[in-house]
């Protein structure tokens, strides 16, 4: 399997395919849920990945609405996010050959829910803090720079610190 959990030969072969063509580089992820009028979680999308698909529920907090049953959507958010910094820090340290006993990530964010409740204008969301705890027998300063180039090429790095244009579209019928 490679490094780390990392399919290191597919990793190479995907390099030099999009190094061939760079338009190979860019994928599409849809998402298609519902709400649910009714009792129970408030939404529900299966989402098709590669390996399959799964069901996905999500509920609001009981303070802005909700049931509190399952992972509400901010959740869902910083989970993908941390998920996806942990995937770049261990994909990162393959790809150099670096092996990790033992990689853990906490994600943390502040929000403060005053404005949807229009009480404010405070910006929604503070910040978003990932912290990394990292066993290896590498060098410090190459974990350290395992961690800049995390920073720079991770996807959800990106998009949390990006302004990324937002389209919406509304259909009444």
């Amino acid at each position: 399997m490679g490094l780390n959990n990392v399919n290191t030969e597919k990793l190479e072969a995907t390099v030099k395919e999009f190094q061939k063509d760079l338009s190979k580089a860019k994928k599409v992820n849809k998402v298609e849920g519902d709400w649910n009028p009714g009792k129970g979680s408030q939404f529900r999308a299966t989402v098709q990945f590669e390996g399959g698909k799964a069901t996905l529920e999500a509920d609001q907090p009981s303070f802005l609405g909700g049931g509190g049953t399952q992972p509400g959507p901010m959740i869902y958010c910083l989970y993908g996010s941390a998920s996806c910094y942990a995937a770049t820090f261990a994909t990162m340290a393959a790809m150099e050959g670096i092996t990790l006993k033992k990689l853990k990530i906490i994600a943390e964010s502040s929000m403060d829910f005053s404005k949807v409740f229009g009480l404010s204008d405070n910006p929604i969301a503070g910040k978003v803090k990932f912290t990394l705890f990292v066993e290896s027998d590498a060098p410090a300063e190459k974990i350290k720079k395992l961690e800049d180039i995390s920073k720079e090429r991770c996807p959800a790095v990106y998009c949390l610190t990006n302004a990324i244009p937002l389209e919406t579209e509304l259909k009444i019928g």
